[in-house]
């Protein structure tokens, strides 16, 4: 319905340049269009993940985020708990305070499902991103934004098995996430061989390298390990150094610090989803929708990886971790 006033504008511009190709004059072209956002009354959209504070990972997506509401010119705010419960009160007070719409991560869709149905009541747009993409579409996102857990999962058991890993310890640092278990699970069904999760607390890093160093000595058989974030990652390869394993690791999603393990072959690889899109996507997504009734996906999750970062392509990948966009 929107396409006729545009057309007939466009008519009219047309007129008054007298584009012909015979009259020698030459078309001038329509002045730029304004963004979506600025079609309505000010933009404002609320980024609600389960990340911790000081989480490098979830800092990346906040950065993503950031730059796209600047780049449109709507207002972004980001928070982030990781109590599920605590979570769904954020989702509800951005619903009260009448948002434009919501980005929300869903580590625990059932813990979430109330308060995101509140938010599509209420007829603001919903985007799910990094977890959940099962539940997104059920529970009324316009879309989801991630990788493919289960794929990634696979693809890390490629490279653990072509390392030569037999039995791999998963570690699992997030109780209830579940694509963490999806991570898990992909890697078992390409690995081959065995592989045995260990739950720990991420916001006990000290007690991550203690847990893996212990595993490590009592069991001589596991020769591989998998974290599931950059600093367990890290921990992690402060666990085979002081266990004395020679354990291979991989690990998913990248940090400064994991960029520098990888160039100094301490980790093999790390499984890139290229979190910063799942920051700023979403709110170009909003901002469409808001503006120009956009959907993206069809139905289906908009993928942002998976890739590989390895020895080969660290050393361009840590300048772009630098500057908080990897």
């Amino acid at each position: 319905m929107r396409r006729i006033p545009i057309v007939l504008a466009l008519l009219g511009a047309l007129a008054v340049t007298g584009c012909s190709s015979s009259g020698g004059q030459t078309a001038q072209s329509a002045p730029p269009a304004s963004s979506p956002a600025q079609a309505g009354s000010g933009a404002g959209f609320a980024v609600i993940t389960h990340g911790a504070p000081g989480d490098s990972f979830w800092d990346v997506v906040k950065n993503g985020a950031e730059a796209a509401g600047k780049q449109y010119g709507v207002k972004v705010t980001y928070q982030g708990d990781g109590d599920p419960a605590k979570q769904s009160q954020l989702i509800d007070q951005a619903v009260s305070e009448k948002v434009d719409g919501i980005v929300v991560s869903m580590a625990n869709p059932d813990a979430l499902k109330e308060a995101i149905g509140k938010a599509v009541a209420a007829k603001i747009p919903v985007v799910t991103i990094n977890s959940g993409a099962d539940s997104s579409k059920a529970f009324g996102a316009i879309t989801h934004v991630g990788q493919s857990e289960d794929v990634a999962g696979r693809g890390a058991g490629e490279q653990l098995k072509a390392a030569g890993v037999t039995k791999l310890l998963c570690v699992i640092h997030e109780a209830g996430n579940v694509g963490l278990d999806q991570r898990c699970k992909g890697a078992e069904q390409t690995l081959g061989g065995t592989v045995e999760r260990l739950q720990v607390d991420v916001s006990n890093l000290a007690d991550v390298t203690s847990k893996v160093t212990a595993k490590l000595q009592s069991d001589k058989q596991v020769n591989g390990v998998l974290g599931l974030n950059p600093a367990v990652a890290i921990a992690a390869r402060d666990a085979i150094k002081d266990s004395g394993s020679q354990a291979k690791l991989g690990t998913f999603d990248l940090s400064g610090d994991v960029v520098d393990a990888i160039k100094a072959g301490e980790i093999l690889f790390a499984v890139d989803q290229q979190q910063y899109l799942q920051g700023y996507l979403p709110i170009t997504f909003l901002n469409l929708y808001k503006g120009n009734l956009n959907t993206v996906g069809g139905g289906l999750p908009v993928n942002t990886g998976p890739g590989f970062v390895t020895k080969d392509n660290a050393e361009q990948v840590a300048k772009l971790a630098e500057a908080g966009t990897r």
